[in-house]
C-alpha cells in the first residue's frame, strides 16, 4: 500500500491521464503533461474509464469463473488454472498474479487527485463524483480482501505503512463518503459541472444521485446475512429521506468515452473476449465457454436469452464443466457453444457483443431493479417485489437483444412467475444471476457467497470437494511493504477466511 504515494507514482498517473485524455480527445498541453496542468475535465474521464476497465476486465473474469458462468474448452484446459483451482498464492503473485488490490488503490488515487483539486477550485460536482466513486472502490476492495487501509490511505508520504481498518468500518465510512458526495452534488451550482467529460452520465445530476443511492443499496444488500439489521434500517431510512430513489427502467450506468473501431480504442471487453480490430477471434473467444449448469438454467426456463447469447451445436446448446482438468472431445471448441456476436448472428448484435464501440457496463438498470426486488421482498423498502423483479427481467431482455414481446410467455411459466415459484428469494437471485451473466459477474459471486444461490457446481479442480473461494489474499507487494499491518489481520486464506459480511 505504501507504494501508492503521490511522489512515487505521479509520473505514472499523469501518463495515464494524458493517454486517456488523448483517447478521449480532451485537449491538454503536450509540452507539460503533469498532474498540476491537467484540468478536472481531463482527469474525470480517465478515472471513470479506469474504474469500468477493472470492473469489466479482471473483476468480471474472476466472477465469471467463480459464479458458475464460464469454463474452458478442452483445448484451453491449461488456461486460467489458478482461478479453476482456487490457488490463492498464485493469484496474489507480484509478477504473474491478478493485481486487483494494486489497480483498485491506483484508481482510488486518481479520484483523490480529482477530489483535492475540485475542493481547491470549489468544483462541488466533481468533488461529489470523486467521493461517490471512492466509496465504490473501497467497498469493492472490502468485498474481495476484507480489512484494509481507509483513513491512512491515499495520504502520500504521511503514512508510509497505513493502518488497516476492519471491513465493516470501511463499509460504513464508504457509505458516509457516498452520502457526502450526494450532498456535494446537491449543493453544486446549476450549470456548473461536467458535461461530455462525464463519460458516465454526461453531467446529469439526478442520475448521479440515483446511482449513488443504488450503490448504497447494493452495500446494504451485501450485509443481508450479517447481524447488522439496525444499521441497515437506519441507512435505508436515510436513502428514503433523501428522496431521489434508485436507478430505474432505462437508467443504466454505461461508460462511453468514445470507443472507436481502431487499434487500442475498441471497447476492451469486446477486444479481450470477442474480436481484434482486424476481426480475428480472440483467444478468450475461442476457449471460453458457458458451463453446462448455466445452459441448463436457461433451458429450464425456456429462456429466449439463450439464442442471443450463444451459438448452437447442431440443434442444441453445449457447455463445459468448470475446472475440468481432462481434455475430452465433447468439450472441444467444435463441440461446444461459443459466445454470439455480429459475426455469428447475421451481422446483428449479440447479447453481450454488439459492436466494437459498444458502451461498457458499470451497472445495468437490471441490477438495480433486482436489488430493489430483494429489498422489497425483505421488507426494507416500499414497492412491489414482483414489479421490480419483472422490470429487471424485461431490462435484461432489452440489453440482451430479446424482443419485448417475449416477456409475457416467459413470465407465465411456473419456473419464472413470482406468484407461482415456491421460493421467491431464490427466484429473484436466480433471475439476477441470469441477467448478470458475464456483465457484472463479480456481483453474482458475492450473491453466491452470502446466499449460496443458485446451487452452482464446484470446480472439478477444487483443492477439496467443499472448498470454495471466499476472498483474495493480500498481494505479495503489500506483504513486503506493509507486513506489520497485514500480519495483524490474521489468516487471509482464499478458501477458509471470509469477508466481514459473510461471517
Amino acid at each position: 500500500m505504501n507504494k501508492i504515494l503521490k511522489i512515487a507514482i505521479v509520473a505514472a498517473l499523469t501518463m495515464s491521464f494524458s493517454s486517456c485524455s488523448e483517447f478521449l480527445e480532451v485537449n491538454n498541453n503536450p509540452n507539460a503533461p503533469v498532474n498540476e496542468n491537467l484540468s478536472l475535465s481531463a482527469k474525470l474521464p480517465a478515472a471513470l474509464v479506469s474504474t469500468v476497465n477493472q470492473e469489466t476486465g479482471q473483476l468480471n473474469q474472476i466472477g465469471a469463473f467463480w459464479a458458475g458462468y464460464w469454463g474452458t474448452t478442452s483445448e484451453g484446459v491449461n488456461l486460467f488454472v489458478d482461478l479453476k483451482s482456487y490457488n490463492g498464492p498464485a493469484i496474489r503473485h507480484q509478477r504473474d498474479g491478478i493485481p486487483v488490490w494494486e489497480n483498485g488503490y491506483t484508481t482510488l488515487l486518481y479520484y483523490q487527485l480529482i477530489r483535492e483539486q475540485a475542493q481547491t477550485e470549489g468544483a462541488l460536482f466533481y468533488a461529489g463524483i470523486a467521493k461517490i466513486m471512492q466509496g465504490w472502490h473501497f467497498m469493492r476492495l472490502v468485498d474481495i480482501y476484507n480489512n484494509l487501509p481507509f483513513d491512512d490511505a491515499l495520504q502520500g508520504t504521511r503514512h508510509p505503512t497505513p493502518r488497516y481498518e476492519n471491513g465493516k468500518t470501511v463499509y460504513e465510512k464508504s457509505i458516509n463518503l457516498i452520502s457526502e458526495g450526494i450532498n456535494d452534488l446537491k449543493n453544486a451550482p446549476a450549470g456548473v459541472g461536467p458535461g461530455a467529460d462525464d463519460v458516465l452520465f454526461k453531467g446529469n445530476k439526478g442520475l448521479w444521485i440515483k446511482f449513488a443511492n443504488t450503490l448504497k443499496l447494493r452495500a446494504l444488500i451485501h450485509q443481508s446475512e450479517a447481524d447488522n439489521q439496525a444499521y441497515i434500517t437506519a441507512e435505508i431510512q436515510k436513502i428514503q429521506a433523501e428522496g431521489s430513489g434508485f436507478l430505474g427502467v432505462g437508467e443504466n450506468a454505461f461508460v462511453q468515452p468514445g470507443y472507436l473501431n481502431t487499434a487500442t480504442k475498441l471497447n476492451p471487453f469486446w477486444e479481450s473476449n470477442y474480436r481484434t480490430v482486424q476481426g480475428a477471434s480472440t483467444g478468450n473467444h475461442q476457449d471460453l465457454r458457458p458451463t453446462v449448469f448455466l445452459l441448463e438454467q436457461y433451458k429450464l426456463r425456456n429462456d429466449p436469452r439463450l439464442a442471443t447469447l450463444y451459438t448452437t451445436v447442431g440443434t442444441d446448446y453445449k457447455g463445459v464443466l468448470f475446472g475440468n482438468p481432462n481434455a475430452e472431445a465433447q468439450y472441444n471448441r467444435a463441440n461446444t457453444s461459443v459466445f454470439k456476436g455480429p459475426q455469428e448472428n447475421n451481422d446483428k448484435p449479440g447479447a453481450l457483443f454488439k459492436s466494437a464501440t459498444q458502451p461498457s457496463v458499470l451497472m445495468g438498470s437490471f441490477e438495480s431493479l433486482f436489488l430493489q426486488a430483494e429489498a422489497a421482498q425483505r421488507g426494507w423498502i416500499t414497492g412491489s417485489a414482483k414489479t421490480f423483479y419483472e422490470q429487471g427481467i424485461q431490462e435484461s431482455f432489452k440489453y440482451m437483444e430479446v424482443a419485448a414481446t417475449a416477456f409475457a410467455a416467459y413470465n407465465a411459466q411456473p419456473t419464472v412467475n413470482l406468484d407461482q415459484v415456491p421460493d421467491k428469494m431464490a427466484a429473484i437471485i436466480t433471475q439476477k444471476w441470469l441477467a448478470l451473466n458475464s456483465i457484472s459477474s463479480i456481483e453474482a459471486w458475492t450473491d453466491y457467497r452470502r446466499l449460496g444461490l443458485p446451487a452452482i457446481p464446484n470446480s472439478l479442480d477444487a483443492p477439496a470437494p467443499t472448498a470454495r473461494p471466499l476472498r483474495l489474499m493480500y498481494p505479495e507487494s503489500e506483504r513486503q511493504t506493509n507486513n506489520n499491518e497485514t500480519s495483524k489481520q490474521g489468516s487471509d486464506d482464499i478458501i477458509k477466511d471470509k469477508v466481514w459480511w459473510n461471517q
